[in-house]
């Protein structure tokens, strides 16, 4: 009997855990990605605040399936899916694949509540090459300042604005934060890095919305102890190069980093199906596309509800469990559907592990099994699952050494600026201090910064 094609877009935890089930099932597998590395994308926040190397928290998908023989791999990105002829178009192949089976794991990107336009100002966290731009820029600002005779330039150089108070936001402002005033407050000898302004902006009245008032309480805490400027209850007006306008008050600012929403990619919209607000798929009780079984949403792009009424939210432990529930019902079916149809499905249930975020040294948040934790227990905690979740030998001792490297030198040891175009370092005009007046720093030589 023929073998059936299952074909998966997307190779991040769902669209791993998926394939990886189905290694002894008598099943062709057809893996579509447009990268050629499944990501780590919690991690990509410490990619971009210079705290790990990009390659560390990313892993070749072929090497992952390179013992997997019923497993074709194809670096390509799908452009449109014809339910009813079952195939998919994608972008570099003439013709559409066929498929048997399809299951749909291509994430979320970034959101802007209809003001796309704020994109080009304030770009999101969704990829490595997100990662490696906004560590760019922060680093690239403080190079800038250094150089800079004007003090209200510097001190917008030395200015970041984090839109958004969900983890990603949260960590990212923890993490510039101990840059300035930890990490970089020994390289440069003409600013002060620990005045530099990092800011926390939030449209609901506290951070961390979905975890325990307590919770938030400490992480608002712990962030202002760390320098962070936390403003909630205030909804962004309007963002422009180097503005954010919050209404009654513009933040001047040389980066602006957007993580308060995320929206399906375009493809949900060939689909011809019921799509949610932000375009993610809404899916029956066995993950299936309703009208057809033959089709899977997965991870983040799919919206569901399980068999006992619980909202899965888009986090990697639930993503790794629908890839795990549709290997079982794709494993039930193979060589019982031509015969005699689809058979009664089991409806899938999440079992929640938990969230956690980490705010900085030696501080995070966690709520597991309806207890809470904060301060070390949930930093080592977090250290702990994030290392069990990363792909690759490899990457999990490359993360381990350089955590334990800073956790005991304040050190950072990806602070490598790349991209610089052929102009230099300057992008936007600023007034230098001329070469031969660099001089050693003096206590007093930053106090028109703060």
């Amino acid at each position: 009997m023929k073998q059936p094609h299952l074909v998966v877009l997307g190779g991040g935890f769902a669209g791993l855990e998926l394939c990886k089930e189905l290694g002894d099932i008598p099943v062709r597998i057809t893996l579509v990605d447009r990268q050629n590395h499944h990501l780590f994308q919690p991690l990509l926040y410490q990619v971009a605040s210079a705290g790990l190397a990009a390659p560390e928290i990313a892993h070749p998908i072929r090497s992952v399936f390179s013992d997997q023989r019923n497993i074709h791999v194809v670096m390509d990105e799908a452009t449109g899916i014809d339910l009813e002829h079952q195939t998919v178009s994608l972008r570099d192949a003439e013709d559409p694949i066929t498929y048997d089976y399809l299951a749909i794991g291509i994430g979320v990107k970034t959101g802007y509540f209809g003001n796309d336009h704020w994109e080009e100002f304030a770009p999101g966290l969704k990829s490595l090459d997100d990662a490696t731009q906004i560590r760019r820029q922060v680093l690239l600002a403080y190079e800038k300042a250094e150089n800079c005779e004007d003090p209200g330039q510097r001190k917008r150089l030395m200015t970041s604005v984090v839109v958004g108070g969900g983890p990603t936001g949260v960590e990212l402002a923890g993490a510039f934060a101990e840059i300035a005033r930890h990490v970089l407050k020994r390289d440069f000898r003409e600013i002060d890095t620990s005045a530099a302004r990092i800011y926390l902006v939030e449209a609901a009245d506290r951070l961390l919305t979905m975890y325990d008032e307590r919770l938030s309480e400490y992480t608002r805490k712990k962030l202002t102890a760390l320098g962070v400027t936390v403003v909630t209850g205030r909804m962004v007006k309007e963002i422009t190069e180097g503005k954010v306008d919050l209404g009654d008050e513009v933040i001047e600012a040389e980066t602006i980093i957007w993580a308060a929403g995320v929206e399906a990619p375009a493809l949900t919209k060939t689909l011809g199906v019921e799509l949610d607000r932000g375009g993610r798929i809404i899916v029956d009780g066995d993950l299936s596309v309703p009208g057809h079984p033959e089709v899977f949403a997965m991870g983040d792009i799919a919206n569901c509800v399980d068999q006992s009424g619980i909202r899965v939210p888009g986090l990697c432990p639930a993503a790794l469990q629908m890839g795990k529930h549709v290997a079982q019902v794709i494993s039930n079916e193979v060589g019982l559907t031509a015969r005699r149809g689809y058979p009664v499905r089991k409806q899938f249930r999440y079992f929640d592990k938990g969230s956690m975020a980490t705010i900085g040294r030696s501080a995070a948040v966690a709520s597991s099994m309806g207890m809470r934790f904060t301060g070390l227990p949930a930093w080592l905690m977090w250290l702990f699952v994030h290392l069990m979740f990363l792909v690759g030998f490899r990457n999990k001792i490359a993360v381990m050494i350089q955590w334990f490297y800073s956790y005991l030198r304040y050190r950072r040891g990806a602070r490598i600026i790349t991209g610089v175009d052929d102009s230099g370092l300057i992008q936007h005009p600023v007034e230098l201090r001329p070469l031969d007046s660099a001089r050693p720093r003096t206590e007093g030589a930053l106090s028109e910064v703060s």
